[in-house]
């Protein structure tokens, strides 16, 4: 039976990876998971009925398992991702730690899962909103050369994890109350509740962290110097991701055929009526596994383009399912 460690638990992306676990009946005497400087007894929940114990991080032997997950910070994954591969262990990277190594293929299993046979040790998957853009047109690019894209990324709070949340619920309620924000502006610096914030990330330059990711990312996942263009807004939503998407092509495309070639994507839903209404948001998608497409549209703009709207649960179907799907490939028989 394969074993497999799974360090981040107390993170959201971690506990979705977990609650994937229990679900497709992975047996709970095959998972380890770690949390840095665990206290002893500490449990999380496995499934609806299981709890599981919570080992340290930083003593864990990972000659014990076959496969380690890492959904901790960048920060403690690069201290222990190489130990764990050291140690035997086949790695993947939820954390983003690796992505700028040349030598840690970022994997979409339906794009570029035939990098998963390669001779290497630890595989990074690309962060959610890149995975809702490239996953969508997966087949889309098997038969147009892709040449530009632009997306305009509407970020979710849970980008910085809990804290972010909750200062969100914090800010909204105290609003309504007519108290004061001062003490409780701390993660974004500036008022989340009922606002639109253009930072996702520390500027790095003109760009922010987030901006610059989804461009070399995508590059990165593609093979390819395709020209990318992101633009990141923090809105004052919980969970889920959401992006306009303008795709460029270097044939001529219809956007009746693009979403024909989308709809016979797996873990795609195509919902697309031209009527109030007729679309996905975010608030539909909490707790979904697929990723959802609305406003297929020709981009009259360029000469062969189109825009799409998409959206996903960046914790389950962006993290946690898209890391489920590179384990299973690795273990796979």
């Amino acid at each position: 039976m394969v074993k497999i460690a799974v360090a981040g638990v107390k993170e959201s992306a971690g506990r979705e990876f977990l609650n994937l676990l229990a679900e497709n009946n992975v047996p709970l005497s095959s998972v380890f998971a770690l949390e840095p400087k665990s206290p002893l007894g500490t449990q999380v929940s496995y499934g609806e009925d299981d709890e599981i114990d919570v080992f340290s991080l930083d003593e864990f032997d990972f000659s014990k398992v076959d496969v380690a997950l890492f959904a901790t910070t960048k920060e403690v994954s690069k201290r222990f991702i190489k130990r764990a591969a050291t140690a035997g262990a086949k790695v993947i990277d939820l954390s983003g730690a690796t992505f700028t190594d040349s030598e840690v293929p970022l994997i979409i299993n339906e794009i570029n899962g035939d990098l998963l046979k390669a001779d290497h040790k630890v595989f990074g998957v690309p962060s959610s909103i890149v995975y809702q853009t490239l996953l969508p047109l997966s087949h889309v690019i098997k038969h147009h050369e892709l040449k530009r894209l632009v997306i305009n990324v509407f970020c979710s709070t849970s980008y910085y994890g809990h804290p972010a949340m909750d200062e969100l619920f914090t800010q909204s309620r105290k609003i309504f109350l007519n108290e004061p924000l001062v003490d409780h502006e701390e993660i974004f610096k500036k008022q989340i509740a009922f606002n639109v914030l253009p930072q996702v990330g520390e500027f790095i330059g003109d760009e922010t962290a987030m901006e610059w990711s989804i461009n070399a990312e995508i590059k990165k996942v593609l093979q390819s110097d395709i020209k990318v263009h992101a633009n990141c807004a923090f809105v004052p939503t919980f969970i889920g991701d959401a992006a306009f998407v303008n795709a460029e092509f270097n044939d001529e495309v219809d956007a009746d055929e693009i979403r024909k070639m989308m709809q016979s994507v797996p873990n795609v839903v195509v919902f697309d009526k031209t009527v109030d209404g007729g679309y996905v948001s975010v608030d539909d998608v909490q707790g979904e596994d697929s990723v959802y497409i609305s406003r297929v549209r020709q981009d009259v703009s360029v000469d062969n383009g189109i825009s799409f709207w998409t959206v996903a649960d960046n914790l389950r179907a962006g993290a946690a399912k898209t890391a489920y799907a590179v384990f299973q490939a690795l273990t796979k028989k």
